[in-house]
């Protein structure tokens, strides 16, 4: 008998095929019984809207447009960057920090030229590095009439010189003072056992498994 007759589709809300590959390997789809798909491949032309204020709110405006295109449950995430100095900023802005489409590498640049920028103005050693990722994971199905939300988040700082080849977004620019390590230098499964979205996601199918 196949082991997929009593599984259930979930579509997962993204085209970040880098944030796809670490939603797979954080969400036990086996324990919850989930065969996930991604948004292009049940509804190509479907468009998600992320306008909420918070986190929180655009990964359940996600998950609901996404289970509404499809009329399957589905999975959503919102995720950003806080940094102090610069009072909370790019955060629920950080994937168009640099404006449309989404960029990597511009969103790196905007964010590096900014801290450059406070540095130049301020007496040396008095700017604060801090900052951290946050993420919001939201469940949603039509269904069971089911909405779950839960989150987490990665304590670091910024540095202004990128390093390393693993991640995406503004990885290479997250410094975890501990390891002394940027989240772009670390491997997959090492990032996975600290991020903002493993935190999010784990404790979205502790809850899952539970419901």
């Amino acid at each position: 008998m196949s082991t997929h007759v009593n599984r259930q589709k979930v579509v997962v809300a993204t085209r970040n095929r880098g944030k796809l590959k670490e939603i797979l390997k954080l969400l036990d789809a086996e324990r919850l019984g989930f065969d996930l798909v991604t948004i292009d491949e049940i509804a190509p032309n479907a468009v998600l809207i992320e306008d909420e204020p918070t986190f929180e709110g655009n990964a359940l405006a996600k998950a609901r447009q996404a289970s509404a295109a499809t009329g399957l449950p589905a999975l959503a995430d919102d995720s950003g960057l806080e940094v102090d100095a610069l009072e909370g900023e790019p955060g629920v802005r950080s994937a168009r920090y640099a404006g449309e489409p989404s960029d990597d590498a511009k969103n790196n640049a905007k964010l590096i030229a900014a801290m450059n920028a406070m540095a130049a103005e301020a007496r040396p050693g008095t700017i604060s590095h801090t900052a951290r990722f946050r993420c919001a994971a939201a469940y949603v199905s039509p269904v069971h009439g089911t909405e779950v939300v839960t989150t987490g988040s990665c304590e670091g700082e910024i540095i202004t010189t990128p390093r390393g080849e693993q991640g995406f977004g503004y990885d290479p620019l997250f410094l975890i003072p501990a390891l002394d390590r940027t989240l772009a230098e670390l491997t997959i499964d090492e990032k996975n056992s600290l991020s903002h979205r493993a935190a999010a996601f784990r404790a979205l199918a502790d809850v899952l498994s539970e419901v």
